[in-house]
């Protein structure tokens, strides 16, 4: 049978269940386009940047059952989507990327966007592919959509090129997707359990005096086993800033992000004399550990999708390959079998413990309630009825700046997937195009997106698709007209603030421009009415715009600790000079 590679390019995605793709038609992929508009299937979503197109993508992944895809032009239009993918890849999110390419039967150089796109991709997915003929669409679709999803997952890169999809060519056979996995055994691929460092990780967390779990994004899928092993143990268990939805912020062992200097009090003293620290689905990165400021026990059991990350920061006593969806089950089995004799002193461990990081939460938020704000709005305020209001299955999607450490250290989140943020890769402009994607993913849960004032400069015109296809959700922009987390620290050293000073924008403005709605929070006593008028707005199908004049003059526990972790690691003539201008400057301005 004679087929164009656009129509295969819209079967396979049909096949391997994409709901939404997103990205720009242009001269390179116009054909792709008209082909998914054909879709009962899928829904083709124009955006205002291939960076929010990607963003958007990641977003799908992380909070549905369909894998994120974006259908972009070549050359620009990947450099433009470059920072969504490597967030994405950073991340451990999958991702299609699919791209035109410029004609290969052309005998002419230099066509409009030539150029190597692979070269290019490469560091930041986990494959790349260029499809060669119609015959070899499909299945190049599905083993991408294989390598995305499997192992840690991450974006695959396909370039088709401009003349596979116009023109029609033999295909032997179309399979089904199903049909792909039995003719590659792909049902069939099963990791074999490790008996053995199952039995020697059981042996070590029930011989621990204090045991504690730390659990990273990769664990988000076996919340209920976690759930279950922090309980049979009495173990306080933290998560990365990823992995916030990891474990359900309102259990009685749940601690906060991370564990050492840099985590909330009730983290910091429930982990200070762990003995034997489980750690699940996370790298022990940066952000993670508080600038590598964490101190992690010799008895480390380590359970990773990907062996890369053993003994690369902190070496482990156990170290498990394995999904944390089927490695965490069996490991609880076992358990529940060794402590059977031991449950009663474990229950009052547990009463003990949960009693102590009950208090040590409600003094460090009460620590907060009593900061005088003065005429701006408290976060934990705000925290606090942003979390009344929120239903226990809404989402909050996150960007990166200051806010995001106030959120992960003042908003508690109880269900897994539903508090997303870039985190590894970092990269600032997320959570608009982000937002706008998790509402298209779950129309019927409440979304709000919790913003930096910088951030939002870089995506908020994307706030246009959201207006533009009746996308209601919440957009909290936490407005004081800095960079703040950099300006912060910019002013000890300095004593200054160098390109971090944003000024004053009038967002009400943006809202106007894009269609949204807009409401102001200037002080404490309006939060709980304009949280109200907000949520109205947003089920009525209304983006709004939620200007939070913010107080960013309490620092987050995260951001002190990682301060003092670096300031100790300076050696003494970098420490000296550093301290040395920062007293010179506050006497001489």
């Amino acid at each position: 049978m004679k087929k164009t590679g656009a129509w295969l390019v819209r079967y396979a995605l049909e096949q391997i269940g994409v709901r939404y793709t997103f990205g720009i038609p242009g001269v390179h992929n116009t054909e792709i386009y008209d082909e998914l508009n054909n879709s009962d299937l899928i829904h083709p979503m124009l955006v205002t940047h291939e960076g929010c197109g990607a963003f958007m993508a990641d977003a799908i992944s992380r909070t549905s059952d369909s894998i994120g895809t974006v259908v972009i032009v070549p050359a620009a239009g990947v450099t433009h989507a470059a920072s969504g993918i490597g967030e994405a890849f950073l991340d451990g999110i999958p991702m299609l990327v699919i791209a035109g390419g410029v004609r290969s039967d052309s005998k002419f150089k230099y066509q409009l966007h030539d150029m190597d796109q692979h070269t290019l991709v490469k560091p930041i997915t986990k494959k790349t592919f260029k499809v060669n003929s119609q015959e070899e669409v499909v299945e190049t679709i599905y083993e991408a959509y294989q390598i995305a999803v499997s192992g840690e997952p991450g974006p695959v890169f396909i370039e088709v090129p401009v003349n596979i999809q116009l023109y029609t060519g033999t295909v032997a056979n179309i399979p089904s997707y199903e049909e792909y996995c039995n003719k590659q055994n792909l049902k069939l691929a099963t990791p074999s359990i490790q008996e053995k460092s199952l039995a020697e990780a059981v042996e070590l967390l029930t011989s621990a005096k204090s045991p504690g779990l730390f659990l990273g994004w990769g664990a988000v899928d076996a919340a209920e086993s976690s759930v279950a092993i922090a309980e049979l143990l009495g173990a306080p268990v933290s998560t990365t800033l990823q992995g916030l939805s990891a474990f359900p912020g309102n259990h009685p062992l749940h601690c906060g992000m991370s564990f050492g200097p840099a985590a909330v009090p009730a983290a910091t003293q429930a982990f200070s004399e762990c003995d034997c620290l489980l750690a699940v689905g996370t790298r022990f990165a940066e952000i993670a550990t508080g600038s590598f400021g964490v101190t992690v026990p010799k008895n480390l059991i380590h359970i990773d999708i990907n062996p890369d990350v053993f003994h690369t920061n902190y070496p482990a006593k156990v170290n498990i390959q394995g999904d944390a969806k089927k490695v965490l089950p069996e490991l609880v089995k076992r358990l529940q079998n060794k402590l059977q004799l031991t449950k009663e002193s474990r229950e009052n461990r547990t009463k003990v413990l949960a009693a102590e990081i009950k208090k040590n939460k409600q003094n460090y938020l009460e620590e907060w309630f009593q900061h005088d704000s003065k005429d701006r709005v408290n976060p934990a305020r705000f925290f606090s009825a942003l979390r009344t209001s929120l239903p226990d299955d809404g989402f909050v999607v996150v960007d990166d700046g200051n806010h995001t450490f106030l959120t992960a250290e003042l908003m508690p989140i109880h269900k897994p997937r539903h508090m997303i943020s870039p985190t590894d890769f970092n990269c600032m402009g997320y959570a608009v195009p982000a937002t706008i994607a998790t509402k298209l993913a779950n129309p019927e849960k409440a979304v709000v997106g919790i913003i930096g004032d910088g951030a939002f400069l870089m995506t908020c015109m994307e706030l246009i698709t959201a207006s533009r296809n009746k996308i209601g959700a919440v957009f909290a922009v936490f407005n004081d007209g800095e960079l703040s987390q950099i300006s912060q620290a910019q002013q000890v050293p300095y004593n200054r603030k160098t390109c971090t000073v944003l000024g004053t924008t009038r967002f009400e403005g943006i809202a106007l421009a894009t269609g949204a709605e807009y409401l102001s929070i200037q002080s404490n006593e309006e939060i709980k009415r304009k949280l109200e008028e907000a949520w109205i707005l947003a089920n009525e199908g209304r983006p709004v715009i939620l200007d939070v004049h913010i107080d960013y003059s309490k620092k987050t526990r995260f951001t002190q600790g990682i301060v003092g972790t670096n300031l100790k690691r300076l050696p003494f003539a970098a420490k000296v000079r550093m301290i040395g201008r920062a007293l010179v400057r506050r006497v001489t301005g």
